[in-house]
């Protein structure tokens, strides 16, 4: 597999899980918690389902790019966190960006 490649899909799944952690951390979290809206939780339960699922594709896409460009367990474990922190890997994604150019 190509750097471009594993960049790429980094990058994609880096958005994807940063949206849906946005979404988890500031819908979802005071709309189950804060406004104690459990009536609505059916309907919006798929926020914590697809951010769930997608993640996983996300620490495989981190681990590969991790891999790829040699980084240390340290960087890896940070670049798997990142994708559970709102607005972490959207940072991080640029960070590998610049890197990789």
């Amino acid at each position: 597999m190509s750097m471009k490649n594993a960049v790429l899909r980094f990058r994609i799944m880096a958005i994807i899980c940063g949206v849906l952690s946005l979404i988890l951390w500031f819908f979802y979290m005071p709309a189950k918690y804060g406004f104690h809206l459990e009536r609505t939780q059916p309907n919006i339960i798929w926020i914590t389902q697809i951010h769930g699922a997608l993640y996983i594709f996300y620490v495989l896409a981190a681990l590969q790019l991790s891999v790829q460009m040699k980084k240390s367990i340290k960087e890896l474990i940070w670049m798997v966190l990142a994708g559970t922190l709102p607005v972490a890997s959207f940072i991080l994604e640029r960070k590998v960006v610049r890197q990789t150019s």
